[in-house]
C-alpha cells in the first residue's frame, strides 16, 4: 500500500471522527442548556413552606 494512501486514509478517518463528535455536542449542549432552563424555571415558581401551617410554636 503506498504512503500516501495511508495518510489520505488516517486523515478522513480522523476528519469524519471529528465531524461525529462535533454533531453529537451539537446535540447534547443545547438539550443540557434546555433542561437547565426548565429545571431554573421550575425552581423558580416552586412554593417553599418553611413554617407548617396550622402548627403553633411554643
Amino acid at each position: 500500500m503506498p504512503q500516501g494512501t495511508v495518510i489520505l486514509e488516517c486523515a478522513l478517518l480522523s476528519i469524519m471522527t471529528m465531524f461525529f463528535a462535533v454533531l453529537a455536542l451539537d446535540i447534547a449542549m443545547p438539550a443540557v442548556v434546555l433542561s437547565l432552563m426548565a429545571l431554573l424555571r421550575w425552581l423558580a415558581t416552586m412554593e417553599f413552606h418553611l413554617v407548617q401551617p396550622g402548627r403553633r410554636t411554643a
